[in-house]
């Protein structure tokens, strides 16, 4: 796999592998980053132009993962104060004051899920990350308790996976979630 940041010019990618549902029921990878209420009143078009209008020089809401060329899986990462809804989450507030980067959602075309993508993701989310000077990337996985979860459930991935892919838990502030760390080597 190769991994790009989604910027302008790569947009027509990032809506192809979203497609016309544009991913899970129209969030368009918006979710955490403005309120509940702007989300809710965006609906699938609001949310897909509020993304589009995102992209520019300033802001690259993340990495998209190809394979012989075509792109198969969506990965959020940015500086955490780039995603308005978390930085308000009771339960995934800050453990600490450090400046972190925060991997907040993933979309995987259906034809490239269980087949490793994620974990490749995450580790091309952590080199892009570092790259821009990351020296902590943070992640909030849904913990599955004893069941299968579905994409719609896991978009923010499990916590196997951030492990394969050397993140250390940090905090499980809720039967649902953990926070996960990885420490970049300085």
């Amino acid at each position: 796999m190769e991994f790009h940041p989604v910027t302008e010019d790569r947009w027509d990618d990032f809506e192809r592998l979203f497609g016309p549902s544009g991913a899970y029921s129209g969030c368009w990878c918006m979710w955490w980053r403005i309120t509940r209420s702007e989300f809710d009143r965006n609906g699938n078009e609001g949310n897909r132009k509020a993304m589009k209008a995102l992209m520019g020089p300033e802001c690259i809401p993340g990495i998209l993962g190809y394979e012989n060329g075509e792109p198969v899986g969506w990965c959020s990462v940015a500086p955490r104060g780039d995603y308005a809804s978390l930085n308000r989450s009771r339960v995934l507030k800050p453990v600490d004051d450090q400046p972190v980067w925060s991997i907040v959602c993933f979309f995987i075309h259906k034809n490239h899920r269980r087949q490793g993508v994620t974990v490749k993701l995450i580790e091309g989310a952590v080199q892009y990350a570092k790259e821009n000077g990351a020296k902590i990337v943070e992640a909030y996985p849904t913990r599955p308790r004893g069941k299968q979860l579905g994409p719609e459930s896991s978009f923010m991935g499990i916590p196997r996976l951030f492990t394969r892919a050397g993140f250390v838990r940090v905090a499980e502030p809720s039967e649902a979630k953990a926070i996960m760390r990885y420490y970049v080597p300085q």
